[in-house]
C-alpha cells in the first residue's frame, strides 16, 4: 500500500509501505476511507515532537472500513465504517480505569502516527479496536465524521470542559486555527455572555465570527486592549490557547482576569516564560492536555442531530494521492485561507428513516 511518511525534520514523501496486519487479538485493520492533517503533524515534520522516528507514517484521525480484527474485538467486525480516533485505550491501566486515555500505560494514548504507523494511507493498524474506533451512522458524512477523531474532542475537552466554560462567562479564544474555530463552536454550547477570537489572519477571523465569535481582533490590534475594554478592566474568565508558540501563551495570561482559567491547547515546540511576577497573587488556574476522547460518543450523536458545525471548517479536499500536495495547501494556511484539509471521503447511502 502507499502512505505519508515521516523521513526527519523537512522530509516526507507519499510512497510504498507494507501492508499492516493483526498483530495482537485487540487489534484492527481498517481500510482508510477519509483522513485529515492536523497542525500536530506539521509540528513533526518540523522536528518539534522527537518521539517520531523516521520511517513512521504519520496521521491520527480517520474515517475508515473495518476489513479485519483480532481474536479479542467484541464490539466491530469487518464490513463496519468507523471513526478512527486519534487515541488509543487499553482500557486496562489506572488512568484508563479513570477515563484519562490520553496518559494510558498499557500501550496506547497517543500512538497512531506518532509511536506506530498512522492513518494517512490505504490502511491502518488500530491497537485496542473496542476502545479506539466509533461506529458510524450510515448517513453521517465523511467530512463531518473525521473532524470528531481529534480536533473537536481536543477542543471540547482540553480547551472548554479543563477552562470551566460557564454561561455568563467572557471567552478568549487565541488562535482561530481549525482547533480554536472548534472551541468557539464547542464553548457556546455553555451560553457565555461573549467569545473573542484572536489571531494574525484576517480570513480566520471571519471564520471565526461565522462560526459564533461575537468580536476578533488581530494580534497587533492589542488584544488585551479589547479584552479590557469589554470586561471594565477586569479581564476574561477562560483564556484558551490554541496556536503553541510562547507569545499567544504569554499573551493568554495577560488577558486573564484574577481567579480566571487559562487551558493551553496548542502544541508548544520552545519554552515559554510564566510570568509569575504577576500572576503569583491572581488565583489564577492553568491547566494543559492531551485529550482523552471520552467525549466522541457525545460528540458524534450531537453531529448527527446537527448540533455542530464540524463540516464547515473543511475548505479543501484531495483524493489520497495527492497527499503531499494537501499537506503544502494546509501549511500555508495564511496564503491558502485552509482551514481543515480532507483527503478521500467515499459517498455512502443514506437510507430514509422507516423505509422498508
Amino acid at each position: 500500500m502507499k502512505g505519508y511518511v515521516f523521513h526527519g525534520a523537512g522530509e516526507s514523501a507519499w510512497e510504498e509501505v507494507p501492508d499492516p496486519d493483526v498483530k495482537e487479538p485487540t487489534d484492527a485493520v481498517v481500510r482508510v476511507g477519509a483522513v485529515t492533517i492536523c497542525g500536530t503533524d506539521l509540528h513533526i515534520l518540523k522536528g518539534d515532537v522527537p518521539e517520531v522516528r523516521p520511517g513512521t507514517v504519520l496521521g491520527h484521525e480517520a474515517v475508515g472500513e473495518i476489513v479485519e480484527v483480532g481474536s479479542d474485538v467484541r464490539t466491530v467486525r469487518p464490513g463496519d465504517r468507523v471513526l478512527v480516533s486519534c487515541i488509543s485505550a487499553c482500557g486496562r491501566c489506572a488512568y484508563c480505569r479513570q477515563g484519562t486515555y490520553g496518559q494510558c500505560r498499557g500501550g496506547g494514548g497517543w500512538v497512531l502516527g506518532h509511536l506506530i504507523d498512522g492513518t494517512q494511507a490505504e490502511y491502518v493498524r488500530v491497537p485496542y479496536a473496542d476502545l479506539s474506533v466509533h461506529p458510524l451512522p450510515g448517513a453521517m458524512d465523511s467530512a463531518d465524521a473525521v473532524l470528531l477523531a481529534d480536533i473537536f474532542p481536543t477542543s471540547y475537552e482540553v480547551g472548554v470542559l479543563n477552562g470551566q466554560v460557564r454561561p455568563g462567562d467572557t471567552v478568549v479564544i487565541v488562535g482561530a486555527g481549525p482547533i480554536g474555530l472548534a472551541a468557539i463552536s464547542t464553548a457556546r454550547l455553555f451560553s457565555p455572555e461573549r467569545i473573542i477570537a484572536v489571531d494574525l489572519a484576517p480570513a480566520r477571523l471571519e471564520a471565526a465570527r461565522q462560526l459564533g465569535a461575537d468580536a476578533v481582533a488581530e494580534v497587533g490590534e492589542t488584544p488585551e486592549d479589547l479584552v479590557a475594554d469589554l470586561t471594565d478592566g477586569l479581564g476574561a474568565d477562560v483564556v484558551i490557547e490554541a496556536v503553541g508558540v510562547p507569545e499567544s501563551f504569554e499573551l493568554c495570561t495577560r488577558m486573564v482576569r484574577p481567579g480566571g482559567h487559562v487551558a493551553n491547547v496548542g502544541v508548544h515546540g520552545a519554552p515559554a516564560t510564566l510570568h509569575l511576577e504577576d500572576l503569583w497573587i491572581k488565583n489564577v488556574t492553568i491547566t494543559t492536555g492531551l485529550v482523552d476522547t471520552y467525549s466522541t460518543p457525545t460528540l458524534l450523536r450531537m453531529t448527527a442531530a446537527g448540533r455542530l458545525p464540524t463540516s464547515r471548517l473543511v475548505t479543501h479536499t484531495f483524493p489520497l494521492s495527492r497527499m503531499q500536495e494537501a499537506y503544502d495547501v494546509f501549511a500555508r494556511a495564511a496564503d491558502t485561507g485552509a482551514l481543515k484539509v480532507v483527503l478521500g471521503g467515499e459517498q455512502h447511502e443514506v437510507v430514509a428513516v422507516g423505509a422498508a
